[in-house]
């Protein structure tokens, strides 16, 4: 057996492919490879981070101090909040910085965090910045940190509803490895459909380790072919409310459809064969404790297969494909 040299910053170098690191350290390595995966496209981009701390994120802010050398490598600043509403207010703010074209990047792509009480207490910067919307180069990803059994918080608290309420496409990682590529596919998503994209970040995952898979050519991210409004469903330097409601309802979310549906966010795992029985479908962590729990009774893709056992993986569950779970 070959053993590798191994460093405590090769989570953050991005010439090292496998790597191993924390849900947290994912977040910060997905940052740096955006900025990355930017400069060979051609853009100069810079990126921005800000939200107030709070289970299970509440070890993010740390990790991102830690890592300041190396984020301010990339042209990537890191500025807690002084509340969560005034971090996603900053984060809205980035997304202005190519309108008048005087800026030193071609675009800022944003991070905000924070748990369910922050969530709560931030929608009316969401709804107002999603229908504003995101920068054609820049891009916002909403962590939202979920304590479901409230082992730290005052009450316990699932975010999704929220995020629909607003209409923001909402992402939900099953381990480590997802929570970089979702952020990665999340950025492109907000810039192509105009919207912000928000994260699912519970503790089994954002405070976990893992070995994972970090190459910069990893993911092949398609943008579709989509019919879009005069002017298109980026941020604009103009003051049309019921413009932006338009293009949001008619447009935004149809757009960030089109954009799960062409990157197979929602996919069939197992076909269950040629004569399905059962169908299960999963979202988030569950997906893994499903796979682990068939394969400790021994159903692996072969025999699930044969008995008729399909498996569906929901990446992403609002807005959800119109055929991504129709019976064939």
């Amino acid at each position: 057996m070959t053993l590798h040299d191994v460093a405590l910053d090769d989570k953050f170098d991005l010439g090292k492919e496998r790597i191993f690191l924390s849900g947290a350290q994912a977040v910060i390595r997905m940052l740096l490879m955006q900025r990355e995966r930017d400069r060979r496209a051609g853009l100069n981009t810079a990126g921005f981070v800000s939200g107030y701390r709070g289970s299970p994120l509440g070890g993010l802010d740390m990790q991102l101090w830690k890592a300041r050398k190396q984020l301010a490598q990339s042209d990537i600043i890191f500025q807690p909040g002084l509340n969560e509403e005034l971090a996603a207010t900053a984060c809205w703010g980035s997304q202005q910085a190519e309108l008048l074209g005087e800026g030193t990047h071609d675009g800022v792509f944003s991070i905000w965090y924070g748990k369910g009480p922050g969530v709560d207490r931030s929608g009316d910067v969401f709804r107002h910045a999603n229908l504003a919307g995101s920068s054609r180069h820049g891009g916002v990803l909403a962590l939202m940190g979920d304590d479901h059994m409230a082992e730290s918080s005052t009450n316990a608290h699932a975010t999704e509803f929220l995020f629909v309420d607003t209409m923001v496409p909402i992402l939900n990682p099953a381990g480590v490895q997802e929570i970089i590529d979702y952020g990665l596919y999340g950025f492109a998503m907000s810039r192509f459909a105009g919207t912000w994209a928000a994260i699912k970040c519970v503790k089994d995952n954002i405070e976990s380790t893992a070995s994972v898979d970090a190459a910069l050519e990893r993911l092949d991210i398609v943008n579709p072919d989509f019919d879009m409004p005069p002017g298109g469903l980026n941020i604009r330097n103009e003051i049309d409310m019921l413009g932006q409601e338009e293009r949001l309802h008619e447009y935004k979310r149809a757009a960030a459809s089109a954009f799960i549906h062409a990157n197979g966010l929602n996919r069939i795992v197992y076909s269950g064969g040629s004569s399905p029985k059962l169908g299960i479908v999963t979202i988030g962590k569950s997906y893994l404790d499903v796979r682990q729990a068939l394969e400790d009774i021994g159903v692996d893709e072969t025999a699930a297969n044969r008995i008729g056992i399909r498996l569906f993986k929901v990446g992403c569950p609002w807005p959800r494909a119109k055929s991504a779970m129709c019976c064939r």
